[in-house]
């Protein structure tokens, strides 16, 4: 008589067990369910800042170097073209041969740092790098480095590759300018070899290469080629980079960079 009573207590007591652990396994999975969304809205967040903040930074360093060319123009180019035209007075009016030469020799130094400097003003403020492609500047940079005869530059493309984004072109084309110029300065190569290609409709791949003199990638001394600078820039874009190089060799930089 006791027994059926005592059967259906334990039978109820097992059911509203059972319905307190499923409430609590449901709990637990809609808890890791808005944890998962809450992180991943803060990783947006972070993805959207960080793309602002490079934004941000591209525009204040082009308006920097904009302003820079400027003012070389401007102010810099004008006092040296005017120290070259009292220079040539001086030649003019001066009766002493021996002191002319000396002369002649000064305006020619002003005239040529004039002309450095016309360059560099017109490098800093034209937009060549938001008008044109990728290929084009590239191109270009390494024809620069061929006319200097130091050594030798091969560019390859794929003609699928097109790039839109200023940011991207730009530190691209940086990124280039800096390996070119060390690979001369440091690595002491015949030879330096540029690649663009298309890897998939997400990435692209840039690859730069110099057969010089190479330098130990386990020394964690080694401060040499501007790699922290082109680290720095890597990331900026999301680009993957992986750095090899052999002493007598050569060195290798491989860029993945993502399309979004």
């Amino acid at each position: 008589m006791w027994e059926t009573p005592i059967i259906v207590t334990l039978i109820l007591f097992n059911i509203i067990f059972i319905a307190f652990i499923g409430a609590i396994v449901v709990f637990i999975k809609e808890y890791k369910k808005k944890k998962k969304l809450h992180i991943g809205e803060i990783a947006s967040k972070e993805e959207s800042h960080k793309k602002e903040l490079l934004q941000t930074q591209i525009e204040i360093q082009t308006q920097t170097m904009q302003y820079i060319g400027q003012e070389i123009h401007d102010n810099i180019g004008q006092k040296l073209t005017l120290a070259s035209l009292y220079a040539q007075q001086v030649i003019y009016e001066n009766k002493s041969p021996e002191l002319n030469e000396s002369i002649v020799g000064i305006n020619m130094i002003i005239n040529q740092s004039l002309q450095d400097l016309r360059q560099l003003s017109k490098s800093l403020t034209d937009d060549s790098i938001k008008e044109n492609s990728l290929s084009f500047l590239l191109e270009k940079e390494c024809k620069k480095v061929n006319d200097l005869k130091q050594c030798n530059v091969q560019f390859s493309n794929d003609a699928t590759v097109e790039l839109a984004s200023y940011q991207i072109k730009s530190i691209l084309y940086r990124i280039t300018q800096e390996f070119l110029q060390n690979s001369i300065k440091h690595a002491k190569c015949n030879n330096i070899f540029v690649s663009l290609d298309k890897v998939d409709d997400s990435a692209i791949e840039f690859i730069l290469k110099d057969d010089g003199i190479g330098f130990d990638t386990q020394n964690k001394d080694f401060k040499g080629i501007g790699l922290k600078n082109i680290r720095k820039r890597a990331e900026l874009i999301g680009a993957s980079i992986a750095i090899e190089s052999e002493i007598n060799v050569g060195t290798t930089i491989t860029l993945k960079i993502p399309l979004k």
